[in-house]
């Protein structure tokens, strides 16, 4: 299938066919024949229980009905940010607390509107399928499945204006995937990931969510947007779903993955030897005890993001939630949760929106001399 076809019609399609697929889930007893985009998908145990309730937290169960509806309510600001971008997918089928099911590539026959793209692999020495979630009728197939984490590539495999790149040839070899699109992602990647341990947890295991550390991993989001501005880059920011936070630059697409990473480790490395008390860079576990943990190391091709608005597999269905950088400071993990979100009005608009419309050209930005 070819991954850069036109679209006739609009990724979410329209709020009263949402409405109306969302009306026939809660109808349904066990089992709904759902008619989205002119296509049927027969989505079976609805009341299969993904997310366990949180008795001692007051959270709710998430049934796989919950899910889809939640799908339906946040398609329009979470598809924008999927189209054209590889998934990695993690499955729980059963639900979550049974077998995690890490999904790359499918062995499956895939329904007619699930696009795919072949990429090369270079352990392979052949394309492998990558499928690209870039209509309601495939958000909505995926969470039938049991997807229940949705990451993505950070580069997207249609050309556009912000690129001098033109090549879409993604499968005749590892040369050609390198020269091609796939290969300028178009953000630059922070995660931002708080080692300091609340006292709790099992031996060998990585710090759980607590407030001191979610608020040394603000500070540095803050100082990291601070550093940032003074290149001139603005930056956007969301919550990972667990213990930190993703902070992205939007940049256009005329660096390599490789060039960009080392932009990010410049940026990090010079905040960490300015905050040498707070911030680490060190990929060793075992060094980062007691500091916040920036990485900038998953600035590659292949390497994914989760999704924003994506749920994470955790108990208590979290999810990774993009912030304005004013509502950060009062910000929390928990106030992001999937049965929470679905209670209230699903945001009008979303802070990332626009994201690709505001790309910064980074070799503009690092070559601009300083004002006198």
């Amino acid at each position: 299938m070819n991954a850069v076809r036109s679209r006739a019609v609009s990724p979410a399609g329209s709020a009263a066919e949402r409405a109306r697929i969302a009306g026939s889930i809660a109808a349904a007893s066990g089992t709904a024949e759902i008619d989205v985009q002119g296509e049927t998908i027969r989505a079976t145990h609805l009341d299969r229980v993904y997310w366990p309730a949180l008795a001692q937290e007051q959270v709710p169960a998430v049934t796989k009905r919950d899910f889809l509806r939640y799908l339906l309510a946040v398609a329009p600001l979470m598809l924008p940010h999927a189209i054209d971008r590889p998934l990695t997918l993690f499955r729980w089928p059963e639900g979550v607390g049974t077998r995690r099911v890490r999904q790359k590539h499918w062995e499956i026959p895939l329904p007619s509107f699930v696009e795919r793209v072949e990429v090369f692999s270079d352990s392979k020495g052949r394309p492998d399928p990558y499928i690209l979630c870039n209509n309601l009728a495939t958000l909505l197939w995926l969470g039938h499945m049991g997807t229940l984490e949705f990451h993505v590539w950070h580069s997207r495999v249609r050309p556009g204006p912000d690129t001098p790149v033109a090549s879409i040839d993604f499968t005749s070899s590892s040369a050609a995937l390198q020269a091609s699109i796939l290969s300028y992602p178009d953000y630059i990647l922070f995660d931002i990931d708080p080692y300091l341990y609340s006292g709790s947890e099992a031996p060998g295991k990585d710090p759980e969510l607590n407030a001191p550390a979610f608020t040394r991993a603000k500070e540095v989001a803050l100082q990291l947007r601070e550093l940032l501005a003074t290149l001139s880059l603005d930056s956007r920011v969301k919550t990972s779903g667990k213990t930190g936070l993703h902070v992205v630059v939007p940049i256009c697409r005329t660096l390599p993955y490789d060039g960009v990473r080392d932009v990010a480790r410049f940026v990090g490395e010079h905040l960490a030897q300015a905050h040498r008390a707070l911030i680490t860079t060190e990929w060793t576990v075992g060094k980062r005890r007691g500091k916040v943990f920036l990485d900038t190391n998953m600035n590659v091709r292949a390497k994914s993001m989760p999704l924003p608005y994506s749920p994470r597999g955790l108990a208590g269905a979290p999810v990774s939630m993009p912030l304005r950088w004013e509502d950060l400071p009062r910000a929390y993990p928990t106030d992001f949760r999937l049965s929470g979100l679905l209670a209230r009005p699903m945001p009008r608009s979303d802070p990332w929106t626009g994201l690709g419309r505001h790309k910064q050209n980074l070799e503009t930005r690092l070559t601009r001399r300083p004002a006198r």
